[in-house]
């Protein structure tokens, strides 16, 4: 049997897991991201923290497989990361950085997209070679796997499906620059934004008035007890969700679409309500795509990390 690691490097924690080549998780913990100085300590925190799991628990060098990672920011096939703005973290690769620190082989992505790969290995879409995997929370993020595989792009930055654009007439503008992404309607702060510009409106009852301050979950708890204006808030929410996805899905044709993030915890009425829209605008060769919900959490990194490192083992 031969072993490895997945690490979900965030921008607060880094979160790392053992795994056996079967891809169970054998054990996993959490170190701190040092952020200061330009993250200069990041990879010697990640190094040493990895080093002495493997003396604690006399690891043999010749089980081990390696190193995934997955960083918050582009990085191409060959661990070159283009600057991770949150980290402090310029241009350099990974592999190399981390491989030398180690003496183990390393594999990074982008963190969405390992979270995309672990969710079609181990997830929401286990067994699923082609699947689209959309993340609302704070953010909309997402990945897609093909063949098996994440799509990274050239530059890195393939996935970005949160800020492809819905709306052309909006007026405000997103956190990227631009105007209409759907991470303005979708995620978990869109949401409030289009809940409380809709009370804002008109003066029809709704308990919403009441929530101070007011959250996603109120919006959707709302929804579940019959609040019409709550009611009429999702239902937007649902068509630019399922618009937006039905246009991923024309480019990839998926088996599956996974949908995660702490938005996805409203669990059915997200998934038929996105689900509804989608099959009005999904082209007709493609009307069979299933829809899930994420299954791993926080560990969909993790999982996704080591698969690729799995993939990319030197034999």
């Amino acid at each position: 049997m031969k072993y490895g690691f997945g690490v979900d490097l965030g921008g607060t924690t880094v979160k790392i897991a053992f795994f056996d080549e079967t891809g169970m998780m054998l054990d996993k913990w959490e170190i701190p991201t040092v952020t200061a100085n330009k993250g200069a300590q990041i990879l010697p925190d990640i190094a040493d923290a990895i080093k002495n799991y493997i003396a604690d628990k006399n690891i043999p060098a010749s089980q081990l497989i390696g190193i995934g990672i997955g960083v918050p920011g582009p990085v191409d096939d060959a661990g070159n990361v283009n600057r991770c703005t949150n980290l402090g973290w310029g241009v350099f690769n990974i592999h190399k950085a981390l491989g030398t620190l180690t003496g183990l082989p390393v594999k990074a992505g982008n963190d969405a997209n390992m979270a995309a790969l672990g969710e079609a290995w181990k997830g929401g879409g286990t067994g699923c070679e082609n699947m689209v995997f959309a993340t609302f929370g704070t953010g909309v993020g997402g990945g897609i796997v093909v063949n098996g595989k994440p799509i990274n792009g050239i530059h890195g930055a393939a996935g970005e499906i949160g800020h492809l654009t819905v709306e052309r007439d909006e007026t405000e503008m997103c956190t990227c620059g631009k105007y209409g992404c759907v991470e303005q309607y979708c995620s978990a702060t869109g949401i409030v934004r289009l809940a409380k510009k809709r009370l804002a409106s008109d003066e029809t009852a709704s308990m919403l008035r009441f929530s101070e301050p007011l959250t996603c979950k109120d919006v959707f708890d709302a929804g579940n007890a019959g609040d019409p204006l709550a009611l009429e808030v999702l239902e937007q929410v649902y068509m630019y969700m399922g618009q937006f996805l039905a246009s991923v899905c024309c480019v990839t044709d998926p088996e599956m679409v996974v949908l995660g993030g702490g938005v996805s915890k409203a669990g059915k009425p997200l998934l038929e309500g996105a689900k509804r829209y989608f099959d009005k605008y999904i082209f007709h060769a493609s009307a069979s795509i299933r829809f899930a919900l994420a299954s791993l959490g926080n560990d969909a990194g993790a999982y996704g990390a080591f698969k690729l490192i799995l993939d990319n083992q030197v034999i």
